[in-house]
């Protein structure tokens, strides 16, 4: 991590999880909400890490903007999430972050707003 700047995160998705019964039955696949949230997670702690002020409390997403499902992800697959600060404004944050594989696919891309209270 960069404060304040970039963060990078992994993430194994083990198949266990909650979300992925009945998405889909057969053929579990990552739900896009929760590539918009894993996102929107690790942008909350990079606009918490570094605002040269007081960091945003209670940061919550605001706005999805621009996000591409560019494939889908089965059980196992560890994904690289990285997070990018492109703008700051009194009370906001936007962010600007992809997916990847272990191999290097993208699978995700997008900008998104967190909203927080200073």
């Amino acid at each position: 991590m960069e404060p304040g700047i970039t963060a990078t995160a992994r993430w194994t998705l083990k198949g266990d999880e909650a979300f992925l019964e009945g998405h889909f039955p057969g053929q579990p696949l990552l739900p896009g909400v929760i590539m918009i949230e894993a996102l929107a997670q690790l942008g909350g702690i990079l606009a918490q890490s570094d605002r040269g002020d007081q960091p945003l409390k209670n940061v919550r997403l605001t706005a999805v903007r621009q996000f591409k499902i560019l494939g889908s992800i089965p059980p196992g697959e560890t994904l690289t999430i990285t997070a990018k600060r492109d703008a700051v404004m009194p009370g906001l944050v936007q962010v600007s972050g992809e997916i990847i594989t272990s191999d290097g696919t993208r699978l995700a891309t997008g900008s998104i707003i967190l909203s927080g209270e200073e």
